[in-house]
């Protein structure tokens, strides 16, 4: 056993670390060895430490056999290898007692000498699955509800139900059909249901799958976190890796987070790895990305979602039913199922949320479920239907030719006042008749910080309590977009 702070660990894993850098260049050294303390060497373990868990995961999960290979030139019994947290300078978990055993001349302890190796052993690889999975470095956490079984398909989704059906059976077994593949629709309709099923899928089909789902504010933490930490290099090697990537809300992506996945989608497909996209519009409407991202995507299979019909919406609700009734004992009765159905028009999350309030108010009151108490309960999701969801891409369109200034230029850096007006009451339009955050509305307006979008909202309310000729305007462009 050698355990930390002894001169012949200090020599040992010195020559260990010229191995790797010679093996893996600098910068991937110094993005993910520099940091590595040696902390023990038990039989055939090796136990290393890192300063994060994302670094005790990303080096645990890809380079461990190449660590046990270093090791073994010195060690030949290693076999395995454990990378565990450190924190304030002390690892996590010990392996063996922190007191090292050092030979001794007294003739007392003839055994305790012989049995510490004089040069440990090498570890063999031990991927700790459960604990990776559980690390930011996985990616997002998958839903484990949202699998092909739960999925309700229909005339609206069957293409992108048996896309997504093809893609996991063939990630499953090694190969791409379609590559790579965009999922597109309004909020509510299944494409994170889809990205979820196909992870499942191919997971239970083949455990070793390298696979990584991401949704876009998680890839951008990822990449801004690897900048600051200067371990961008090893960010990229870890996606590029991958056998099957999956990226949901590509539409918040933007700025050099894009440009990253811009490299990154290039690399995967050269090595034919298997990318799958979704977003709220197509590849042609992401404003926030890159031309070139944008064909890529395009010139893959691009598989729209469209709105629910009235068969669709039946069968979500019967399914949803049926469930809380096999769980709670509660009865859905047809005339209730078939007006949810016709009341609910919004999205699929709508009707899930039906199916729940129903459940719920019963479950509170103790009332039958009846159709007086579903139009009772469901009152605000009915209204709902009536309105007509604005998006912002409309909002744009409709400031853009009414003030006869180009899209892009709403968009654009320039502070010109036939431009900056019509930006601002485009950003007042979005937070008045959208139910996007300020966040939300600044990314798509050119990547604008939230403090932008507010300033520009508190800008036309104040101008419009003063100028009727401004306020009857706005109020006109609402009902063009309303309409």
């Amino acid at each position: 056993m050698i355990t930390s702070g002894s001169e012949a660990q200090r020599d040992l894993f010195n020559r260990v670390r010229a191995r790797l850098k010679a093996g893996v260049g600098e910068d991937v050294f110094t993005s993910w060895f520099a940091r590595l303390e040696l902390e023990e060497i038990v039989d055939d373990l090796v136990h290393l430490s890192a300063p994060t868990r994302f670094l005790c995961s990303w080096v645990q999960s890809n380079y461990a056999d190449r660590i046990i290979e270093s090791f073994r030139q010195d060690v030949d019994v290693v076999t395995r290898l454990q990378v565990t947290l450190r924190v304030n300078g002390q690892a996590t978990k010990k392996l063996a007692p922190a007191a090292e055993i050092a030979p001794s001349s007294d003739a007392t302890a003839p055994a305790a000498v012989a049995a510490a190796p004089q040069m440990p052993a090498t570890p063999r690889l031990v991927r700790d699955n459960s604990a990776s999975k559980g690390d930011a470095l996985a990616g997002s956490a998958i839903d484990q509800r949202m699998t092909f079984e739960t999925f309700v398909p229909g005339a609206a989704n069957e293409m992108a139900f048996g896309v997504a059906k093809q893609i996991a059976h063939a990630a499953a077994n090694n190969s791409v059909t379609f590559n790579p593949v965009y999922i597109h629709s309004t909020v509510g309709l299944g494409k994170s249901h889809l990205l979820n099923a196909i992870a499942h899928a191919v997971q239970s089909a083949d455990a070793s799958k390298n696979i990584v789902y991401l949704t876009a504010d998680h890839f951008m933490y990822h990449f801004i976190t690897a900048v600051q930490r200067q371990s961008a290099l090893g960010f990229k090697e870890w996606l590029r890796r991958v056998d099957l990537l999956l990226i949901d809300d590509m539409q918040f992506l933007q700025g050099k987070s894009a440009t990253e996945f811009g490299h990154t989608l290039g690399t995967l497909l050269t090595g034919a790895k298997q990318v799958v996209v979704a977003g709220d519009a197509p590849p042609r409407d992401l404003e926030m990305i890159d031309e070139r991202i944008r064909s890529r995507l395009s010139g893959g299979l691009v598989v729209p979602i469209t709105g629910f019909d009235m068969e669709l919406r039946r069968a979500i609700v019967q399914r949803r039913a049926d469930q809380a009734s096999a769980r709670y004992g509660m009865h859905f009765p047809t005339p209730v199922i078939d007006y949810v159905s016709r009341a609910v028009v919004s999205h699929g999350r709508d009707l899930d949320g039906a199916v729940n309030r129903l459940v719920a108010a019963n479950q509170l009151t103790g009332e039958l479920i009846t159709v007086p108490l579903a139009e009772k309960t469901l009152a605000d999701l009915i209204r709902a239907r009536d309105a007509k969801r604005v998006r912002i891409e409309d909002i744009l369109k409709i400031v853009s030719r009414h003030y006869k200034v180009p899209r892009n230029e709403l968009l654009s850096a320039r502070r010109s006042r036939d431009v900056v007006r019509p930006r601002q009451i485009a950003m007042f339009l979005a937070k008045a008749l959208t139910s996007r955050s300020l966040p939300e509305i600044g990314r798509r307006f050119g990547g604008r910080d939230h403090t932008t979008v507010l300033h520009s909202v508190r800008k036309v309310e104040s101008m419009i309590k003063d100028d009727i000729e401004l306020a009857q305007e706005i109020e006109l462009l609402k009902r063009m977009l309303e309409e």
